[in-house]
């Protein structure tokens, strides 16, 4: 007879809008066992499996705290209710935890008031953009719950509890009316042919359904002293768009152990992946690169939930020399299909560049080794979009206004620089050849783990301390360090002959010397909060490094914090018209790092609004 072994759960705390989808492990008859699932239509060895979920409603109502949803709340913010903020948020555990979490909470005050005052809608403005139910399909199929339309459950009273059927699939998708409930989920074999269940029924309960803890928005920021953009209010005047650049982890990077601290539940990937597109689809970006996107993801999910938000993509898997499987991560590049249309794409290899390289340079022997230390299976995707008005083409005396975005994930090894700084003068080298044959602005964008100073005396130098609460990183002597060599040849054009970084290269890739220069006009686009002027600018700026006029930080974990990801532009061709404000320590609660409840990666976005100028000739 087919038996349920064992049922659980990823995670026992189910967040509204986020898909539970419990393991279910069968043994067979012959004791075989198996983690597919069994429909009445295809039973197995005469029987199939029959699923319920119940909402429990207990006779003592408990609120659970916003921060910490494990604790029970007791405390309540008064001013929650004045506003007319959603009333979980409004809960906390101590005075201590509400004390803690003042800065984020105070927020929520705020922007209830901004919105009613606005438009009279708060809810919707407020906080329905970061804390909606994202996806259409966790809005509308999926919220049926295995229902064929939605209907009144049947209910069981069991002592002090009522149990209201809410499902009859595998999966279930909590809703706004589970919120500070228990949830009970039933597995049992059915037969067949009679219908009856046999054997154990099989239950877990879950802890109480939460709501998606909601971060503090991030504004775009004019740079011209235009003041603030709504995120909502799309540039769409001709020639200027908008750029976001995002490593979002990938599901097998996020283990438990590299990221102890983060709650399990807000490390799932069925968690984190509702938050992450939350997030995306709130920058309106017209244009997103992204990192780290596992292949069945970019299949399975990003590419159909942003296909519904008006975006094409494309996508360039990590090649397989190091690493096999549907979950190797690569690169993914969105744009909107109204703004513009896919012209060209050129795909990277470093692999395939290393063995055209070891082929002409390294002797035969030395092959295997230089290989062994070269192929790592980083790409880039390099696109050329058309840019569109109305949806028709733009034709500007007759010259099609092209763009070309570059999109890479560079090697992540702090030892191996002469290959860090290969693989991005190899990306610079493809974008010069690009360059030559077609005036066309362009824009490189991505995690590039390389860091304005150099990652050896940075983690000497580095130390961290709490401040007023908070997470501070400072950089001991830290305006005195030169630049990464790879961050170096992005934002200057060339690596001094006399860089330290290039003492590290065993292949001798990097010699001569002088070859490790390009020609295109890149400037890193955040280096323009430096050039602001004005007491509304001061706050962004001191989010910048004084020597480097980069991001403070673009990646916060317990290990390390500090910049890796950048957009760089053709100034040449391209303004920088706003940026994504820059998150600061008083964004991270005590004793936080990324990822968080709040925030899904190890990586904070970035994004860039540009406008195009009149091309110069480039010498």
């Amino acid at each position: 007879m087919l038996t349920v072994v064992r049922v659980h759960l990823p995670s026992d705390i189910p967040i509204v809008g986020c898909e539970l989808t419990p393991y279910v492990l069968l043994r067979r008859l012959d004791t075989t066992v198996t983690t597919d699932d069994v429909l009445e239509t295809f039973p197995l060895d005469g029987h199939f499996l029959r699923y319920k979920w119940y909402r429990v409603h207990s006779d003592k109502n408990v609120a659970v705290c916003s921060i910490h949803p494990s604790e029970t709340a007791t405390i309540q913010c008064v001013s929650c209710i004045k506003a007319r903020v959603p009333v979980p948020k409004s809960y906390h555990c101590t005075s201590k935890c509400f004390s803690d979490a003042w800065q984020h909470h105070r927020a929520l005050h705020d922007r209830a008031a901004n919105a009613v005052n606005e438009n009279g809608n708060e809810e919707d403005e407020a906080f329905g953009r970061f804390n909606s139910s994202v996806s259409s399909s966790a809005s509308s199929a999926s919220l049926t719950n295995g229902y064929a339309a939605p209907m009144y459950p049947a209910s069981i009273k069991n002592g002090s509890e009522t149990w209201f059927e809410v499902g009859r699939s595998k999966t279930y998708t909590p809703s706004g009316d589970d919120i500070g409930h228990v949830l009970k989920f039933e597995c049992s074999v059915v037969d067949a042919v009679t219908k009856l269940p046999v054997g154990q029924v099989n239950t877990l309960l879950t802890n109480r359904v939460i709501t998606a803890p909601s971060p503090v928005p991030r504004r775009v920021i004019r740079v011209d002293g235009m003041g603030h953009l709504d995120l909502d209010r799309r540039m769409t005047s001709l020639g200027t768009f908008t750029v976001m650049s995002y490593n979002i982890l990938s599901e097998t990077c996020a283990s438990n152990d590299l990221y102890n601290y983060c709650p399990p539940w807000a490390l799932s990937w069925q968690y984190r992946r509702q938050n992450l597109l939350r997030e995306i689809v709130g920058y309106c970006a017209d244009i997103i690169c992204l990192q780290e996107v596992q292949n069945d993801h970019y299949e399975e999910f990003f590419a159909p939930e942003l296909d519904k938000h008006g975006y094409n993509g494309l996508f360039k898997r990590k090649t397989t020399e190091v690493s096999s499987g549907n979950t190797i991560d690569g690169c993914a590049t969105f744009f909107r299909r109204d703004r513009f249309s896919h012209v060209k794409k050129y795909e990277v290899e470093f692999n395939k560049a290393a063995q055209s390289l070891t082929d002409a340079m390294i002797p035969t022997t030395q092959k295997k080794t230089a290989l062994n230390r070269l192929v790592k299976d980083n790409v880039a995707l390099i696109v050329v979009l058309e840019t569109k008005v109305n949806n028709q083409p733009v034709d500007n005396l007759g010259k099609r206004q092209l763009l070309c975005v570059a999109n890479t994930h560079v090697h992540v090894q702090q030892d191996l620089k002469d290959v860090k700084l290969w693989q991005v003068h190899t990306l610079l080298k493809g974008l010069e050849k690009i360059a030559t044959s077609a005036d066309i602005p362009m824009l490189v964008c991505g995690d590039f783990n390389s860091v304005p100073g150099r990652y050896d005396e940075l983690f000497l130098n580095m130390f961290h301390f709490i401040l007023q609460g908070l997470f501070i990183c400072l950089y001991k002597g830290y305006s005195e360090l030169c630049c990464s060599a790879p961050h170096s040849l992005l934002a200057m054009g060339k690596v001094d002959p006399s860089h330290p970084d290039l003492t590290v290269d065993p292949l001798n890739i990097l010699r001569p010397h002088s070859k490790l220069v390009h020609h295109l006009p890149l400037v890193s686009a955040y280096s323009s909060f430096a050039r602001t002027v004005g007491l509304p600018f001061e706050q962004h700026k001191r989010r910048l490094d004084g020597g480097t006029n980069e991001p403070l930080f673009t990646s916060v974990t317990r290990d390390f914090v500090g910049t890796l990801d950048y957009i760089f532009y053709t100034a040449d061709s391209l303004v920088v018209d706003s940026l994504l404000e820059l998150l600061d320590e008083e964004s991270l609660r005590k004793d936080t790092a990324l990822p968080s409840p709040g925030w899904s990666s190890d990586h904070i976005a970035l994004l860039a609004g540009f406008r195009c100028c009149k091309s110069k000739s480039r010498h």
